[in-house]
């Protein structure tokens, strides 16, 4: 299970992040779940079966610069980090082992368009 229930991240320009996240999830089977307006700009929800990762309209950084993403495998490692350059993000890592973390730790890294690095990840254990 998740240690977390749900997370926001803020963006000062949505339809271009939300198209990027779209993009680069939708390898790791995370989906847009909805888009809708909310005091002050837009918020989309994103996740497999209910929302757990909120991409919110704003202005104000808080501070977050990397998130990892659970991958079911190294196939979706290796597409998130294809798809995710497709969709306009930054190369901070290319899909491979990272022994320095733990044995089996393969992961890619992205910087998205707001300048956070991106990581999916499998645990190959």
């Amino acid at each position: 299970m998740s240690i977390f229930d749900h997370m926001t991240l803020e963006t000062g320009a949505f339809d271009r992040s939300s198209e990027f996240y779209r993009e680069a999830l939708a390898s790791l089977g995370i989906e847009r779940l909805f888009s809708a307006p909310r005091p002050g700009g837009q918020i989309a929800g994103f996740g497999r079966d209910k929302p757990r990762f909120f991409l919110a309209e704003g202005t104000t950084r808080i501070g977050v610069r990397h998130l990892a993403f659970a991958a079911r495998g190294r196939g979706d490692v290796d597409a998130f980090h294809a798809r995710a350059l497709a969709a306009g993000g930054k190369d901070n890592g290319a899909p491979g082992l990272r022994p320095q973390y733990h044995e089996g730790y393969y992961a890619a890294f992205v910087m998205d368009p707001d300048g956070n690095n991106v990581e999916a990840v499998f645990h190959d254990t």
